[in-house]
């Protein structure tokens, strides 16, 4: 058998797409928001010495009146809360601390006290104690009835509800200091909670001989207590939005205004670069070229990031204006694919555009992808069938109804679920009941049985 091995040459042509790292970067950056962004500079300022990051103190090129610029702050602000020093945050006592104050300054120095500062430190951040008295017992070695006293002072201290072991031992030790609550709340929700929780509250007219009026009553009370007394303790520190474009209304027409106030400013060290070029080192040379490159390209990045980030902003306040311009600001239904078309970009794009980016209005600072809603592709019922474009509604109008339908009803008989897609059918609305149920706990609106009121 004769083998035979033979080598030919073939030339294909292929045509793809290589992510090189700048480039990887360069998405990251139109991802990023403010802090992320000044971060990630931070980072490349650390390993390139021609680069310094600065804040702007003023507007842009394109600047804003005073009249615009005053427009941007709240309206409820103040001269004294303009003053710089009222900016410094309070500091803030945690739980422990607290009542670590109140023990040492009302109990004398007892083993009683040791215990009730024992106990403190099983405390969680809401207030409830974490530790049961027969564990509390084995590792301390008192007696239970002791630790009993002790918990029972640290349950007369500041917030009311401290030291609480359950919900319902909360509220009552709220509702045992509240002078103005109702008088038959305390009995209520020491004997029947289950009940008065699940509102069974017929068994209980038979049981406490009361009515279900008085029972509303208590029911409006309790919602005044808080179930987390130490919650108001936590000390965290407020966070502000800083947003990245900001809407100038004149009449019927929208501006878009991109606002660099905050924003890191990347500056050359040129003195730095030259004096590092005199030097007779190819090495030297090589590392300044490439570091010199690497500063065009953030700012070539950064200005890209700012263009793409204000084009998007102003074809969504287009597509949106309704909301802008009417009282009701209704939002229409708007799609990432939607805004895309529209400039010729890809939809991620678009997605890392509106991703922690806000928009600034007089009346409140909006995430730009908080203008994006699907819509329902709810036909009417009242078009004609041969109609080849339905009327399309969004969730948000459709959750905007279904607020105003619930707000608007008879608490003695509240809309039922099965009623709500009723009547939105009326006004020429399809819509599932599943739909209706989602959309009311993404509102936090409870169901009818939890709605009625006895009055």
């Amino acid at each position: 058998m004769n083998f035979e091995q033979s080598f030919t040459q073939q030339q294909n042509q292929v045509q793809k797409m290589a992510m090189t790292q700048q480039l990887q970067q360069s998405i990251q950056m139109l991802q990023y928001n403010q802090e992320d962004l000044l971060t990630f500079l931070n980072q490349k300022a650390l390993g390139n010495p021609l680069i310094e990051i600065t804040f702007p103190q003023e507007r842009p090129a394109e600047k804003l009146s005073a009249a615009d610029y005053a427009s941007t702050i709240p309206h409820n602000r103040d001269d004294e809360e303009l003053n710089f020093m009222n900016q410094i945050p309070d500091t803030y006592l945690s739980l422990f601390e607290y009542l670590t104050e109140q023990i040492h300054l009302t109990m004398r120095e007892t083993y009683l006290r040791e215990l009730v500062l024992w106990l403190t430190e099983y405390l969680d951040t809401n207030g409830y104690l974490t530790i049961s008295l027969e564990e509390a017992a084995q590792l301390t070695q008192a007696q239970e009835l002791q630790l009993l006293d002790a918990l029972t002072l640290l349950q007369q201290l500041e917030p009311a509800g401290v030291g609480a072991r359950n919900l319902q031992e909360c509220l009552l030790l709220q509702i045992e200091r509240d002078e103005t609550a109702p008088n038959m709340a305390y009995l209520l929700l020491e004997e029947e909670f289950e009940l008065f929780a699940t509102r069974k509250w017929k068994e209980i007219t038979r049981k406490l001989d009361i009515s279900l009026n008085e029972i509303q009553i208590i029911s409006d009370f309790v919602q005044t207590l808080s179930p987390y007394p130490g919650a108001l303790f936590n000390g965290e520190t407020e966070q502000y939005l800083k947003p990245d474009l900001f809407v100038k209304i004149e009449s019927d027409d929208l501006k878009v205004i991109s606002i660099k106030t905050g924003l890191p400013v990347i500056s050359f060290q040129k003195d730095y670069y030259h004096d590092m070029m005199q030097v007779k080192d190819q090495d030297v040379t090589k590392f300044m070229k490439d570091k010199y490159a690497e500063y065009e390209w953030l700012k070539r990045s950064l200005v890209q990031r700012g263009d793409t980030i204000l084009r998007v902003g102003t074809a969504i306040v287009e597509k949106q204006k309704s909301f802008f311009l009417m009282p009701e600001h209704p939002i229409q239904p708007l799609t990432l694919k939607d805004i895309a078309l529209e400039l010729d970009i890809h939809e991620s794009t678009v997605s890392r555009s509106v991703n922690g980016k806000y928009l600034e209005t007089a009346f409140g600072v909006f995430e730009l992808k908080h203008f994006f809603t699907n819509a329902l592709n709810l036909t009417k019922t009242n078009q004609s069938p041969t109609t080849e474009d339905p009327a399309t509604v969004s969730a948000e109008q459709v959750k905007q109804k279904l607020t105003e339908l619930i707000e608007t009803e008879n608490k003695q008989k509240p809309l039922s679920d099965q009623k709500l897609v009723d009547l939105l059918t009326a006004e020429g609305v399809e819509i599932s009941r599943r739909t209706i149920a989602k959309y009311r706990d993404a509102l936090f609106i409870p169901p009818s049985s939890k709605r009625k009121r006895f009055e």
